[in-house]
């Protein structure tokens, strides 16, 4: 263990002892100074309206409004007129939270945009809690609802079918747009994307009882190597994978919405995942709020941010 991997792996020692939170800050892992002294009212109120207004932006054609039913529940409202809570006030662990998150979960790690060098703290797993009631009311509430949503996309050599709602199949022809050309251009690149392991497959997570984003037709997995799963290999052996993973390829899924199961800390590095709310919280609020400055500032010239910015604070 050379000394960088001694201080990471102290600093890891040190949050799970303390049960700290952890954010990211470009390329670097940083103790969140809230989670030491407890976390103000006005800097709660601002992440919660960040978190909305991100899942508003990801999901406008389901998310119809906002409603602070009383000072400690705030719901997000959809089309169907169902509700969704916001945070239930539950302390949970990073499985409790994977296993039956609020929305509050679902956005509370913040999804790394910039380029990593090492797998992350088996922790750590941005975009890996889904709220399934939100799922559902996008690309559908059942199987067969699922289905009717399926469209084929082509990734050069076949096509794959992904889920016509909400841009995600939209989104996937665009990667695949910038993607096939680079592959053509990079021998490792079109090795770390071709043949695709498959897109839609209505089946549980491995050894849970949860469907996976696969079952709603949201992820794709590339070419599979053995030591891309967290649960084929050993830390060292995802390492290796990662260190040799031409990155390039994660950045254009990014681009247009995707997240990167490599940038977990259990980690999937052959699977990409259409999670829209994740990266636009990653891309517009990577840094905490800041006392006297708008909970919004840097969209003030985003014209369909300001107006859910106005919607959020007119009920909140």
């Amino acid at each position: 263990m050379n000394f960088k991997q001694f201080i990471l792996s102290l600093i890891v020692i040190v949050l799970l002892i303390t049960g700290c939170k952890i954010i990211w800050n470009r390329h670097l892992i940083t103790v969140n100074a809230a989670a030491v002294s407890p976390v103000s009212d006005w800097e709660y109120e601002a992440v919660m309206k960040r978190d909305i207004l991100c899942l508003m932006l990801a999901y406008p054609e389901t998310i119809t409004g906002v409603d602070k039913a009383s000072e400690n529940e705030v719901y997000v409202l959809l089309k169907s007129r169902k509700k969704i809570l916001y945070d239930d006030k539950k302390e949970k662990n990073s499985w409790q939270k994977s296993g039956n998150p609020d929305l509050q979960d679902m956005m509370d790690q913040l999804y790394p945009l910039s380029k990593i060098t090492e797998i992350l703290p088996n922790y750590y797993n941005p975009g890996c809690a889904r709220v399934y009631p939100l799922l559902k009311e996008v690309y559908g509430t059942s199987k067969k609802a699922i289905l009717s949503n399926l469209t084929k996309v082509s990734i050069g050599y076949k096509y794959v079918e992904f889920n016509g709602n909400n841009k995600a199949a939209e989104s996937l022809k665009a990667v695949m747009k910038e993607l096939l050309p680079l592959s053509r251009q990079s021998h490792k690149v079109y090795a770390a994307s071709f043949p695709s392991s498959g897109a839609f497959n209505y089946r549980l997570i491995g050894g849970t009882n949860r469907l996976s984003s696969h079952a709603y037709g949201i992820a794709i997995d590339l070419n599979s190597n053995k030591y891309d799963y967290w649960r084929w290999s050993t830390r060292e052996e995802g390492q290796k994978r990662l260190n040799a993973y031409p990155q390039e390829v994660s950045a254009i899924f990014e681009k247009y919405g995707f997240i990167w199961g490599g940038k977990w800390g259990n980690f999937d590095i052959m699977h990409y995942e259409y999670r829209p709310e994740i990266i636009l919280k990653a891309r517009y609020f990577s840094e905490r709020p800041v006392s006297g400055i708008p909970w919004y500032d840097g969209l003030q010239s985003n014209q369909e941010a300001w107006e859910y910015i106005w919607l959020i604070e007119e009920n909140l």
